[in-house]
């Protein structure tokens, strides 16, 4: 069976990653990178060091608004699947190349999986909840990382094709961070301690492309009484710009980091500030509290278990909840032993 992976963000190229690992078989699959993410700190740095083979093509898709960036890489997916004529197709996520690929399989009548499916912030303003949503609607295939995921997908209809594997992401951060420990030398290179500074990052367009959501953000930050790392994505920086804001206080912007840097970062921080649902799970494996700048959540669990807090783009609630806010309980297991990928590539060659 030839299998084709869709990626185009940092996230999708971990999970696309452990699934190609538990696959071991080059010959039989293709890796189509859309160019979603396309700086080289964004996308060939981690490539590199996730041992993902290189891209059999690479769209270049670049930046641009949601309905052009989508046409684009819709357009190229489908010229690449009827080029390469693959047997299945794997989404990951919730990105603008999630929903291409997606419309493009599904338009071929080709089988199609999606990693990470039933994920659920109920905010239909989010373009990645109408990613999410559409996908799973036209996948044979669902992988969910969670019972919460499954139940979701329960109340929408869908229940055929559903499989609760757990999190590859949690595949990634248990295999990883040991590699981390031993490879990565940016705490080193930065001047920090564990537990000396916070984490910070932002990049959802609904906050950074918010004139008044991103100066409240850029005001919480600035305002922290510890240092603030932060890796700042392409996209903000554009906006910061645009809207002539700037970082103080004790916030230290820096270029963005590679994946084994980026897993320091955030194991040895004292807190995590983000937007981000990737790293809020990364934050809630290594143990770290974290703050999560938006008004909702898909990663539920974190916030039930006491070790995730919601604050919406507010500066204010941003600097009080890193004041007064700690994990007051244990962490339950909820994301898997780290052997999702292993089912995922068990239920795709018995498919």
């Amino acid at each position: 069976m030839k299998i084709l992976h869709i990626v185009g963000a940092r996230p999708q190229f971990v999970k696309a990653a452990m699934v190609s690992r538990s696959w071991q078989s080059q010959d039989s699959e293709f890796l189509l990178h859309t160019g979603q993410h396309y700086s080289p700190k964004m996308s060939a740095l981690f490539f590199d060091e996730l041992g993902l083979r290189e891209p059999d093509i690479n769209l270049d898709v670049g930046s641009g608004n949601h309905a052009e960036q989508t046409a684009e890489m819709l357009t190229g997916i489908d010229r690449y699947i009827a080029e390469k004529n693959p047997d299945h197709v794997i989404i990951y996520g919730d990105t603008n190349s999630t929903l291409a690929g997606a419309l493009a399989a599904s338009k071929r009548g080709l089988p199609l999986s999606h990693v990470e499916a039933g994920l659920r912030s109920f905010n239909r303003t989010m373009p990645e909840e109408i990613n999410r949503v559409l996908s799973d609607h036209v996948s044979q295939l669902l992988f969910c990382p969670t019972e919460a995921a499954v139940s979701n997908l329960k109340e929408e209809g869908i229940s055929k094709g559903v499989h609760l594997v757990g999190d590859v992401m949690a595949d990634a951060v248990y295999s990883f961070g040991k590699i981390a420990e031993e490879k990565s030398r940016v705490l080193e290179m930065l001047g920090l301690k564990a537990g000396g500074y916070a984490l910070a990052t932002a990049h959802r367009s609904g906050n950074v492309d918010d004139r008044e959501k991103l100066t409240q953000i850029v005001r919480g930050l600035s305002a922290v009484g510890m240092p603030v790392i932060l890796p700042l994505h392409p996209r903000t920086e554009k906006m910061l710009k645009e809207y002539g804001l700037a970082f103080g206080g004790n916030a230290r912007v820096i270029e963005p980091v590679g994946y084994l840097d980026m897993l320091m970062l955030e194991k040895n921080a004292d807190c995590i500030l983000t937007d981000s649902g990737g790293v809020q799970k990364e934050a809630y494996l290594f143990g770290v509290r974290c703050i999560t700048m938006r008004e909702e959540t898909e990663w539920v669990e974190t916030v039930a278990a006491g070790w995730n807090t919601l604050t919406g783009a507010d500066g204010e609630k941003i600097t009080q909840k890193f004041d007064d806010f700690r994990p007051l309980g244990d962490r339950p297991d909820v994301y898997g032993s780290g052997d999702a990928a292993d089912k995922i590539v068990a239920v795709l060659k018995t498919s």
